[in-house]
């Protein structure tokens, strides 16, 4: 397949930031050795802009909302309404993930065409600098097939990114995805599915949930234990909620329960003895999954106040905070 100018430019680029990183990179101490079994990751959307930074707000003002002061949100920022181009809150972002222990961010991908592509270089390096290794949320973008990803995977490799976790992959015939799967060597694959016979069937090496309105965690012992004995890697999704009522109009809806439906999930994952355990999401505010700290503005705004008996300031951090507690726990199941 032909690789397009964009792609060369965006791997470039990826590979000079994360070489000039590597002698400075600050190793995460509270995460041990990744990219096997007792790795977290976490799901990370570097989509956010504003006018400030940005010339126009993108994904705040989503729905007809008009930031600052409106967000397409249930929830309000603590950071309020940033940037994603922003390298101090990127910056302070990172650090955040890799002080909880997590090991991995997955950054939402939508092509090389898209402004998730051209924010992917800075994203890596701030990444790295602290530790996490890097892997891609490869999105439903227009065009996407197996085959035309075959070089856009290629090119990643190259820059020492090698977990690519396909979103709905199952829009797509197992076939073609295993007609690439057969032909990549040096990374891993991930279906986003609850079937491992399915993931299986498309020659994946792995599988991960996603949705934390399908799941709740229940399933996720029974998922892992026919993902091992068909060779899969098991990478269930935990999460908080969902609520995207306010961005997209959705009217289905998890409620936090103050932090009871996470701590649900995160018993799921554990008792399942995942492999992988990925969190939906770091920073999805349209769905209402994330975990990055909000603060209590009023209506028609939530706030975490009651996650887990605390209020004001300190509730802000709830989830964050619970993800460590968490974290640490799976690490010495």
């Amino acid at each position: 397949m032909r690789r397009t100018l964009g792609l060369l430019a965006a791997v470039i680029a990826t590979a000079a930031l994360l070489s000039s990183g590597a002698s400075s990179r600050l190793v995460n101490p509270a995460a041990p050795d990744a990219g096997g079994v007792g790795e977290v990751a976490i799901f990370y959307y570097p989509w956010y802009s504003t006018e400030r930074d940005d010339g126009q707000w993108q994904h705040w003002q989503q729905n007809g909302h008009s930031p600052p002061t409106q967000v397409a949100s249930g929830w309000f920022p603590a950071r309020g309404p940033y940037s994603s181009s922003d390298v101090s809150v990127v910056r302070a972002q990172m650090r955040e993930i890799a002080a909880m222990g997590v090991q991995t961010v997955i950054v939402s991908w939508w092509g090389t065409q898209s402004t998730e592509a051209t924010r992917l270089p800075i994203v890596s390096q701030l990444a790295r600098q602290v530790g996490l290794r890097v892997a891609l949320h490869v999105e439903p973008f227009k065009g996407r097939t197996p085959s035309s990803l075959e070089d856009d995977i290629n090119g990643f490799l190259a820059t020492g990114i090698t977990d690519f976790y396909v979103y709905d992959s199952t829009l797509t015939a197992d076939a073609d995805w295993a007609e690439l799967n057969e032909r990549l060597s040096g990374g891993r694959l991930f279906a986003n599915t609850g079937k491992p016979g399915k993931a299986r069937a498309g020659g994946f090496d792995g599988l991960y949930t996603y949705d934390v309105l399908l799941h709740d965690g229940s399933s996720f012992p029974r998922i892992c234990a026919s993902a091992r004995r068909l060779g899969l890697v098991c990478a269930p999704s935990v999460g908080p909620g969902f609520d995207a009522v306010r961005a997209t109009g959705d009217a289905r809806v998890r409620e936090r329960a103050h932090g009871r439906v996470y701590d649900r999930m995160w018993r799921g994952a554990v008792r399942a003895d995942a492999d992988v355990v990925t969190i939906t999401s770091y920073n999805e505010w349209h769905e209402g999954t994330q975990i990055e700290a909000a603060r209590n503005v009023g209506q028609p705004y939530a706030s975490y106040d009651g996650a887990y008996g605390l209020t004001g300031r300190a509730a802000q951090r709830a989830y964050i905070d619970r993800t460590t507690m968490w974290v640490k726990r799976y690490n010495t199941r």
